[in-house]
């Protein structure tokens, strides 16, 4: 009997990208490492969908399908371009309604892809159904995908072969249509007996022909090892990223499991030195960015907190914009109650950020006090029913926060009745906002909402993280912002160094810094901007929106504005009745915990 071929997909330039760089990569900057993929004989690539849409509109400053467009004319029309899609919530943390998924679908073929993988971090059937009868509509494969974690030790009741084996049962009986199956560990925390005998059971299930693939990543050391196990008991193909995107949160890299095959009865087929010359284009494309120490490291601890090796960068990066990157070792201890409590749900997007999230505000605001939005609605039944059922507990402290009811009701017929939901509020939308209505920027201004339309208008801010140079590597001008929290009287300011330019609360002004010849003080003194209370940040973040202005009379409980903090809005709500003294940011801005955003007089309200 001959060597078995194992195909394999590069997830470098979609999920490496979010695994290591938190998904903020500039498209101009990676194409010379696709063409040189390409020029190594890669046919099949990640090349979008996921985290790499709405990051390309909240932090790239760029259009998505212009990045697919991008993709496929550098790799030309024979290759297999492949994205990845979250069932009903197809490119976010929300779902959606029938007709902004179909459109999903449309759109993604027309923009040059070939393949979508459609997954459901709940494994319900409702949400995959409908997304995969799209794509497959919409003249693109589907890969059908069963979602897989370790539990926290002690837990039981799902997420073993007997659960991965009957929602492989549950597809079938659902007739959805699909090309392929994926079996994806986004955490990558399954052990490797339980892949070996998961996939042995849907080989025994599938026709002899259907191709079998496995993801995982290699965030908790077992990454190569799980996919030996996979091809062992059946499977075809396996994901595979490529140097400096590959190890630790990342895919094992290409160069890596070709290693560790040799001997065996599988092969790569593949120009090792081709590959070994693609990654040095890569690792000088990437040199610039910040590559963060946590993105290359195995965390043993990980079975205990499943996180997914693309959300933990995103997550840490958003910690690093904050200025909390300190308190990180506590939200990700924390994480692991969020998962006991919260049903099951697959730590993989939006569950893994509904987890954290949580975790988060587990630690912020105290065990349990403050519930995040997403995690909220996830345990009341908004996104699907969980493999268990949640903490009752938690479950009516979500009730009683968000003021919802349970529900049984599928979220994509949740979607389709509520008003605010679907293509012709985001049309409207853009005719409000004086926008051109296409299809790609209806789409854009459904998923993405007012970050979306932030980018339509050209109103958009780069979030990208460059790595830190030193003095003999470049200038000061070009050197890595350093960030301060800086307090003159009763006000504080987030400001931001960078080379000759200051970012005070989100703008920019040149500065020149040069040493006093006088040694004399400023006669000016910065005094308060109002009289009455500050109203204080209750957690760092950037100023969403605003609902007050000087000279408004407010009750207590009122909202003053919205922060956004981990892809959550987090209402600032006046403590007192009175009148709003002054607002001290603008929408926008950077602020730090603390912080005053806004004064408020007591008194001033009419009683």
């Amino acid at each position: 009997m001959g060597k078995k071929q194992v195909s394999f997909m590069c997830t470098a330039f979609r999920d490496g990208f979010q695994s290591a760089y938190g998904a903020r990569v500039l498209t101009k900057d990676f194409l010379p490492a696709v063409e040189a993929a390409r020029d190594a004989g890669i046919t099949r690539f990640e090349a979008g969908g996921g985290a790499r849409f709405q990051a390309l509109y909240f932090y790239c400053n760029e259009d998505a399908f212009d990045m697919m467009d991008a993709f496929r004319a550098t790799v030309g029309p024979e290759a297999n371009l492949q994205t990845l899609s979250r069932g009903v919530n197809v490119v976010g943390l929300e779902s959606q309604s029938s007709d902004v998924i179909k459109a999903h679908a449309d759109l993604f073929a027309k923009h040059g892809i070939t393949t979508i993988r459609n997954f459901d971090a709940l494994n319900d059937m409702d949400n995959l159904d409908y997304s995969g009868r799209c794509i497959t509509d919409a003249g693109m494969k589907h890969q059908v995908s069963v979602t897989m974690m370790e539990l926290p030790p002690g837990c039981e009741g799902s997420h073993d072969p007997e659960y991965y084996e009957s929602v492989l049962r549950r597809i079938l009986d659902a007739e959805i249509p699909f090309d392929s199956v994926c079996f994806k560990d986004a955490s990558g925390t399954s052990t490797p007996a339980k892949v070996h005998e998961t996939i042995k059971r849907a080989r025994r299930m599938l026709p002899g022909d259907t191709h079998i693939h496995f993801h995982s990543h290699e965030t908790s050391g077992t990454g190569v090892l799980c996919y030996k196990a996979a091809l062992e008991a059946g499977a075809n193909g396996v994901d595979l990223s490529l140097a400096p995107a590959s190890g630790g949160t990342c895919q094992p890299d290409v160069v890596v499991m070709w290693h560790a095959l040799r001997g065996t009865d599988y092969y790569l087929d593949v120009d090792i030195d081709k590959v070994l010359k693609a990654e040095g284009v890569f690792k000088d494309c990437m040199k610039d960015y910040f590559l963060p120490p946590e993105a290359m490291a195995v965390e043993p601890t990980l079975p205990w907190s499943p996180m997914p090796g693309g959300a933990l960068t995103a997550n840490t990066q958003m910690l690093r914009d904050n200025n909390i990157m300190d308190r990180y070792p506590e939200i990700i201890a924390a994480m692991g109650d969020a998962v006991r409590k919260g049903g099951f749900g697959t730590s993989v997007t939006p569950v893994s950020q509904f987890y954290f999230q949580q975790a988060f505000n587990n630690v912020i605001f105290g065990p349990w006090k403050k519930i995040a939005d997403g995690y909220g609605k996830m345990v009341l039944g908004y996104f699907g029913r969980t493999p268990v059922e949640p903490d009752p507990e938690v479950v009516a402290i979500a009730a009683e926060q968000l003021g919802l009811e349970p529900t049984t009701e599928t979220p994509r017929s949740l979607n389709d009745k509520d008003p605010a939901k679907g293509l012709g509020p985001a049309a409207e939308r853009l005719r409000q906002e004086g926008l051109p209505v296409t299809d790609e920027n209806t789409f854009i201004a459904a998923t993405c909402r007012d970050k979306g339309i932030a980018f339509l208008k050209g109103e958009a801010k780069l979030g990208i993280r460059y790595a830190e140079k030193t003095a003999d590597q470049n200038s000061a001008q070009s050197q890595s912002p350093v960030s301060y929290n800086v307090s003159v009287g009763k006000r504080t300011y987030s400001v931001t160094m960078e080379g000759n330019q200051a970012v005070v609360n989100g703008k920019a002004y040149p500065v020149e810094v040069r040493e006093s010849t006088t040694g004399a003080q400023s006669s000016g003194q910065a005094s308060p901007s109002g009289n009455g209370e500050p109203v204080p940040a209750p957690i760092p973040g950037i100023v969403m929106s605003m609902a007050v202005t000087p000279g408004d009379h407010v009750r207590s409980g009122d909202t003053l504005l919205v922060l956004e903090a981990m892809k959550m809005e987090v209402e600032v709500n006046s403590p007192v009745n009175g009148v709003v003294c002054s607002v001290d940011v603008s929408v926008g801005d950077q602020v730090a915990a603390e912080q005053p955003l806004v004064y408020v007089e007591k008194g001033g309200a009419d009683e």
